[in-house]
C-alpha cells in the first residue's frame, strides 16, 4: 500500500503495432505472436494491479485448461532469451495454475516508458482495477511519462474531470485508502468524504461508514450536516418546534382555502393534511381553490 497523501483516444494500437519482427532462435513465430516457455516469462515491473481475486483466477484457470488462452499475452524480449510480460498478469498466473507449459504470446519492441505505459493503460482498459489502483496507475502515469491531466484523459479516454475525481482519492487518508482498496467502501463513499478537510473527520465517519453500512447518500448528508454544524447526525427538532410549524402552515392554509384545515407531522415530516367540507358545493369550492 502506497502511502501517498494529498497528493485511449489514441488507442492502444499506437502503442502497440500490428506487426513487429522478432529475431528468436528455436522459436516458430508468424507476424503477430508466438508460443513461448512459461519458465522464460518475467513479471512485470510495472503491473499496477496489486491484488489478484484467489476464486476467480482458479475460474480463469479452469477456462484455461478447457478451452485454451483465447487471448494472447504481451512480452518484450530481453536478455538470455528471456521475456518480460507487458501486460495479461491474470492469463500468466492462471496458465501456471493450469500447469501449461507454452503459452500465445505477442512479441513487442518497447522501452521501459513505453512498457509502463502499455501496462498502465491496458490494465486500465481491460482490468477491473478498483478505484484506488486506477487512482495510483494515472499518477504514475503523469509523474513517470510527464503526462498533464489533458494528455492522460486522451490516452485513457476519459474526460479530464473523472481523471481529477480518481486523483482526489490519493489525498484520502490512509485508513480510509486502504478501506477503500479492500472494497469495504466504494467510490462514491470515498469521494463524499472529500468533503470533509479534516483528516481525523474523514477517519471518524469512514469507521462509521463501514460499520453501519451506510449508504452514498447518507454520508453525502452527514458529510453536508458535519460541514454546517460539526455535528455527524442532524439535530432533531423539539416537539414544540414542530408544533409551532405545523400551526402557522395550518394557519396559512386556512387562509387560503377559507376554511378549516388540519396539519399533522412527526419529528420525520411524516403526516397528512386534512380539509373536512360539509357539502358538494363546498368540496367544489376546494377543488376550484386548487387550481389557481
Amino acid at each position: 500500500m502506497m502511502k501517498q497523501r494529498r497528493g485511449l483516444g489514441k488507442g492502444l494500437g499506437t502503442l502497440l503495432p500490428d506487426k513487429e519482427e522478432v529475431k528468436e532462435e528455436k522459436i516458430v513465430t508468424d507476424e503477430l505472436s508466438a508460443h513461448i516457455s512459461v519458465d522464460s516469462i518475467d513479471v512485470n515491473p510495472f503491473q499496477p494491479r496489486t491484488h489478484f481475486d484467489e476464486e476467480a483466477l482458479q475460474e480463469l484457470s479452469e477456462s484455461i485448461r478447457i478451452q485454451g488462452i483465447i487471448q494472447p499475452i504481451t512480452v518484450r524480449q530481453i536478455d538470455g532469451g528471456r521475456y518480460q510480460l507487458i501486460s495479461g498478469e491474470r492469463r500468466l498466473q492462471a496458465s501456471k495454475l493450469a500447469n501449461l507449459k507454452k503459452i500465445p504470446a505477442y512479441i513487442r519492441t518497447a522501452d521501459e516508458q513505453q512498457m509502463l505505459e502499455m501496462a498502465l493503460i491496458e490494465n486500465i482498459q481491460r482490468e477491473n482495477l478498483n478505484a484506488l489502483e486506477v487512482a495510483l496507475s494515472y499518477q504514475r502515469l503523469m509523474t513517470e511519462c510527464n503526462l498533464k491531466q489533458e494528455e492522460l484523459g486522451e490516452r485513457v479516454g476519459k474526460k479530464r474531470s473523472t481523471v481529477n475525481n480518481y486523483l482526489r482519492l490519493l489525498k484520502l487518508p490512509a485508513e480510509v485508502q486502504q478501506g477503500l482498496q479492500g472494497n469495504l467502501i466504494g467510490m462514491g463513499h470515498a469521494r463524499a468524504l472529500l468533503g470533509l478537510e479534516d483528516d481525523k473527520a474523514m477517519e471518524k465517519l469512514y469507521r462509521k461508514t463501514v460499520n453501519e453500512q451506510l449508504s452514498v447518500r447518507k454520508v453525502e448528508e452527514l458529510v453536508r450536516a458535519m460541514q454546517m454544524g460539526g455535528d455527524e447526525e442532524p439535530k432533531p427538532k423539539k416537539v414544540s418546534e414542530i408544533r409551532r410549524e405545523m400551526l402557522d402552515l395550518q394557519e396559512r392554509l386556512a387562509g387560503w382555502f377559507g376554511t378549516k384545515v388540519l396539519v399533522k407531522a412527526d419529528a420525520k415530516n411524516k403526516g397528512e393534511i386534512k380539509i373536512p367540507f360539509k357539502s358538494k358545493e363546498e368540496l367544489e369550492t376546494l377543488l376550484n381553490r386548487l387550481k389557481k
